[in-house]
């Protein structure tokens, strides 16, 4: 069966309009969707423990009578990471190791500065009291979330961080837990969807109030976090998964035809694009695409993504493929070309940068050792891969000496009077010396 997949010519009258088309995506839920959510996040704050055993007991198929049922104690981590496959073990612990290696670089430490006259200005960097981290669960279990959300927070020094994962059927993944084991998670609690997400925002009996929500999720759990958004922080939104191959013709085309399958995989919404200054090259990688995707155990998946959302695009050169880049402000970016690293450093909007031929968009998700929770659908215009720096604070740090406090004093007098709030005027200047 051929592959029906987009073509363009980035030189074609209607190309920025077709593009827009392309990449338009609404993340936010539909009326039904938010309405039961605000029911079940309002009933979770309201009845605390005996709301999320209602809504797990009915969501998840289980019929527990406490929520004390399914804290997870740690020998019953311990015994997870024990008892997985060899290989499995060794593959968690080497990319645990190279996510901590990296995300170490990350950590901020508190500065200040003496100003001559005694005056002390700087920042007091401190981590999060309690992170709470959201895991998928049952069909969809992603043991390197866990890895990629919990050790940032605690490279970042949070001394306690929570882990929901829905079990439902009581199925439990093993190396899911096997990872939280090695990621130094401190409490795990089989419970998921919006009621999750609201007992780890509220607090409840059972599951502790944390300061901030991180890790994927369906449009439920997406919803709640929305919804619970400035009770707690959360680190985003996120979209369907992306990737944007850059390519100059010189690259297996196979290679590249698995690197756009390898995000087309995960859900019908993601999105893969190839662009490429070579048009024989392109025709290449569509045959390859083609030849491939029956070879896929996520064939129908794969063949919905590329169908709907999918694009080969034609540029004149790569200096038009990078306008390209900036434009669509990518999740994942591979530079499949001869010198990557100048390119990159004209890049100024893409989540992750994957450079050469043989760097795998892959290779991120699992191993490479940045964190793979990255912004999507443009918002790497504005915002940053999770990391160290999201789950620590920043106090600003001020001490005047009297001469400063006087000297400043006029300052803000003049300022606050001229703002009317002669409260602040009068407080500066008490300090004022005649």
């Amino acid at each position: 069966m051929t592959l029906e997949i987009t073509r363009l010519d980035a030189d074609q009258a209607d190309f920025e309009q077709r593009l827009d088309n392309l990449l338009a995506w609404e993340s936010v839920s539909d009326h039904g969707v938010q309405t039961a959510v605000h029911e079940i996040v309002e009933s979770v704050r309201q009845r605390g423990d005996a709301a999320v055993v209602e809504y797990t007991n009915r969501f998840d198929r289980l019929s527990i009578a406490s929520l004390d049922e399914l804290v997870v104690p740690d020998s019953r981590l311990q015994e997870a990471l024990d008892t997985i496959p060899a290989e499995q073990r060794v593959a968690l612990q080497v990319a645990a190791d190279r996510v901590r290696a990296y995300h170490q670089h990350q950590k901020q430490e508190s500065w200040s500065y003496t100003e001559e006259d005694g005056t002390l200005l700087g920042q007091q960097v401190t981590p999060l009291d309690r992170a709470g981290l959201y895991v998928p669960g049952g069909k969809a279990t992603y043991p390197s979330s866990v890895l990629m959300n919990a050790i940032p927070a605690k490279v970042a020094g949070v001394p306690e961080v929570i882990m929901v994962v829905p079990t439902p059927d009581g199925e439990v993944n093993e190396m899911v837990f096997a990872a939280a084991k090695i990621a130094g998670v401190d409490k795990v609690i089989t419970i998921g969807g919006a009621q999750a997400v609201a007992a780890l925002a509220y607090g409840t009996e059972t599951v502790p109030r944390v300061d901030k929500i991180v890790g994927p999720g369906n449009i439920y759990v997406a919803t709640a976090k929305r919804m619970v958004f400035g009770q707690v922080g959360i680190d985003m939104i996120a979209g369907p998964s992306e990737i944007l191959v850059v390519c100059d013709g010189k690259t297996d085309p196979d290679w590249v035809a698995m690197d756009l399958f390898s995000q087309a995989e995960h859900d019908q919404d993601a999105q893969s694009i190839l662009v490429s200054p070579d048009a024989a090259f392109i025709d290449q990688v569509a045959r390859s695409l083609t030849a491939l995707l029956p070879t896929l155990e996520r064939e129908s998946i794969a063949r919905v993504s590329l169908q709907n959302r999918g694009a080969l695009i034609k540029v004149r050169d790569l200096d038009q493929a990078l306008t390209l880049i900036n434009r669509i402000a990518p999740e994942h970016l591979e530079l499949s070309i001869d010198d990557p690293q100048a390119m990159a450093r004209r890049v100024r909007h893409a989540g992750a940068i994957f450079m050469g031929r043989y760097t795998a968009e892959a290779l991120g998700d699992y191993c490479a050792g940045p964190n793979h929770v990255l912004p999507t659908s443009g918002t790497a215009r504005y915002s940053s891969p999770l990391g160290v720096y999201d789950f620590q604070k920043r106090s600003s740090l001020i001490m005047c000496t009297a001469e400063k406090a006087s000297e400043l004093g006029k300052v803000a007098s003049v300022l606050s009077r001229g703002e009317s709030l002669t409260a602040h005027a009068r407080s500066a200047e008490y300090r004022i010396k005649d």
